[in-house]
């Protein structure tokens, strides 16, 4: 996200834009199936990975979630203001310096965004975990289809539970630390003009 923002275009622009947004497009079942062949092949030619397991399963993953955060990010990095970076780089900061102190936190929610989603995806994911999964590897979603397909019992009622209590606290909390921030930034503000105007 912060290459397709910053670097403009280049050699090979086009094609990467595309491996970035391809996932976007294309629907689960194909990407699994490529995924799974991949794999197979891989393991035939050079004999990694020995079968599928959680390895395939976290390339495949994040294959798909890498573009939700490439957009997310970079549609932060646009709306940025480059002022704040020139100026640290003329008061000396090496550009790695500038990237880590002062690219990194004002881009840091757009990050915490991308993860978030990313995880909601993985963990929604039931189509690529099916085929990139061996016999040894399991994920919540597997399980909780093949018990939902047996019927409804109390496990799945409890898990369902847990999840929409997690979030809701979750939610909760965050937006107390929120509005406790908003106010102690506004009452800053309010000190701040105080002295000015007597």
């Amino acid at each position: 996200g912060f290459v397709l923002a910053r670097f403009g275009r280049f050699k090979g622009f086009t094609f990467y834009t595309g491996m970035i947004n391809a996932p976007l497009v294309i629907p689960e079942v194909i990407q699994g199936i490529s995924l799974l062949l991949l794999f197979v092949a891989m393991e035939q030619m050079l004999g990694w990975p020995k079968g599928r397991g959680l390895v395939t399963i976290w390339i495949g993953h994040v294959m798909l979630c890498v573009s939700y955060v490439a957009i997310i990010v970079q549609s932060r990095v646009k709306e940025m203001n480059k002022s704040l970076e020139e100026a640290a780089l003329d008061l000396g900061a090496t550009p790695l310096k500038v990237f880590f102190l002062v690219t990194l936190p004002l881009i840091s929610q757009a990050l915490i965004s991308g993860w978030l989603l990313s995880f909601t995806i993985s963990v929604d994911d039931l189509i690529l975990s099916a085929f990139l999964s061996g016999p040894g590897s399991t994920t919540l979603p597997l399980v909780v289809f093949s018990r939902v397909r047996l019927g409804l019992n109390p496990e799945m009622n409890a898990l369902a539970t847990l999840f929409i209590s997690v979030v809701t606290i979750g939610v909760v909390l965050l937006n107390q630390v929120m509005n406790a921030r908003e106010r102690k930034r506004l009452a800053d503000m309010r000190m701040a003009f105080e002295p000015a105007v007597a």
